[in-house]
């Protein structure tokens, strides 16, 4: 009985695996920008032992649901933030709140730079925490989740120092001057300005000059930009607002240092804070445009690679590799460049889902993926007896299949009949 009832669940789980077929969000697949961006900043409560955590979330307005309203267009969401310990098993705090967004023109609501920014504080005491944020779309009703660790800091020392705020620019509410913050820490542009904001608090009933150091590192931590300013600092809050020009830096992921000194000259914190350097027109999950350029490989012809990748300079090859793009755009008088921005987030997809020893973008799987997108049905077999682990993509458009065998066991799956002819090519 013992081996029949073995034999039974086996046989059970195999059918399940075996009728799986994968469930592919063509949206959420093809989709170049994060669902939202979300930024967690410890500041001076004004209370002995209690921090205040500003808690704020971006939501793209592409990704929320607007509908016609008496308004213009009209989009709801509702915003749950939820602290809980480390075990994630007691809730300290939680809070819930609702947002709505009214717009006019149906063009912003499909503007990629369009978007919602709310926030709600909660006072923590000091320690480690975790943290899950999620939105719901009213009128779609998707929701969203995201959890994140949270270190809460202490700021019970002589000199302490607030988290880092990127922003993007300040605004002037009820005649108050406020700072926007930049919760997705993009910057934009190849000359770049970044904007930051912080606060310095002084238990100390004397001013005193305090330096202030600020490096922009690469991912070697290298310095590549360098700045100092002294601050003359009163006893509480500081506010800090500095803007460090012309730094000069390539795509990618860098890291702000901020380091705070005693009037002696000795450190006495030091921050860290990452950002991430975008150019203007290029989807936002390209971060190398090297990489970029040779992930071409299922689109460009070989001439065509050539040519960007002989370009004498960074500038000239974006501007060659900006221009093979533009050429490709199915909607020309629009800023949005469709293809362009399937194109890599199909290679996004497969790096996140089929990269074993070599990336996914490399591998069968992500070849065929990335060239005809997202199959109609795939029919999973991992555990037949008599031959090794396969999978079988099926299109029912061009009434073709593509069979995957994992010759190693190790996930490694191997295309069994290579794509020929017309099929090697990008397919949108």
């Amino acid at each position: 009985m013992k081996y029949l009832i073995i034999l039974l669940s086996f046989v059970l789980f195999s059918a399940l695996v075996y009728s799986q077929v994968e469930n592919f969000d063509k949206n959420s697949v093809l989709s170049s920008e994060p669902t939202y961006y979300q930024e967690f900043l410890n500041f001076h409560s004004g209370k002995e032992g209690i921090t205040r955590v500003d808690v704020y979330l971006q939501i793209p307005y592409s990704s929320i649901q607007f509908i016609k309203s008496p308004q213009g267009f009209t989009a709801k969401y509702a915003v749950t933030a939820s602290v809980y310990d480390t075990s994630q098993t007691r809730l300290i705090v939680e809070k819930s709140w609702n947002e709505t967004i009214n717009v006019i023109d149906f063009n912003q609501t499909i503007a990629k730079e369009n978007y919602n920014l709310t926030m709600r504080s909660f006072e923590l005491a000091p320690g480690n925490y975790f943290i899950r944020t999620m939105i719901e779309d009213r009128d779609s009703r998707r929701e969203y989740t995201s959890g994140n660790k949270l270190t809460v800091r202490d700021f019970d020392s002589l000199i302490s120092v607030s988290d880092v705020m990127f922003i993007s620019g300040s605004r002037v509410i009820d005649g108050v001057n406020q700072v926007i913050p930049n919760i997705s820490r993009n910057i934009i542009g190849t000359e770049k300005n970044i904007q930051i904001y912080f606060e310095i608090y002084s238990k100390d009933s004397s001013e005193q000059k305090i330096p202030v150091e600020y490096n922009v590192l690469e991912a070697n931590r290298k310095t590549i930009f360098y700045k100092q300013e002294d601050y003359i600092v009163k006893e509480g809050k500081n506010h800090i607002l500095s803007s460090l020009d012309d730094v000069n830096i390539d795509l990618g992921s860098y890291v702000l240092n901020v380091a705070i000194f005693k009037s002696d000259g000795d450190k006495t914190i030091s921050l860290d804070k990452q950002f991430f350097s975008r150019w203007r027109g290029l989807p936002a999950n390209i971060v190398d445009i090297d990489k970029a350029v040779e992930q071409m490989v299922y689109i460009a012809t070989p001439d065509e690679l050539s040519y960007i990748e002989k370009a004498e300079s960074p500038n000239e090859k974006l501007k060659r590799f900006l221009e093979y793009w533009k050429a490709k755009d199915p909607s020309p008088n629009n800023d949005e460049n469709e293809m362009f921005a399937e194109y890599y987030s199909r290679v996004k997809y497969t790096n996140d889902n089929f990269s074993s020893y070599r990336e996914g973008w490399k591998s069968d799987r992500g070849m065929v993926f990335i060239i005809l997108g997202p199959p109609n049905n795939i029919d999973r077999h991992p555990f037949e007896y008599y031959s090794k682990p396969y999978e079988v993509w099926e299109y029912y458009t061009i009434n073709r299949s593509f069979t995957f065998i994992d010759e190693t066991g190790f996930g490694d799956y191997r295309l069994t009949t290579p794509l020929t002819g017309d099929l090697f090519r990008y397919r949108p």
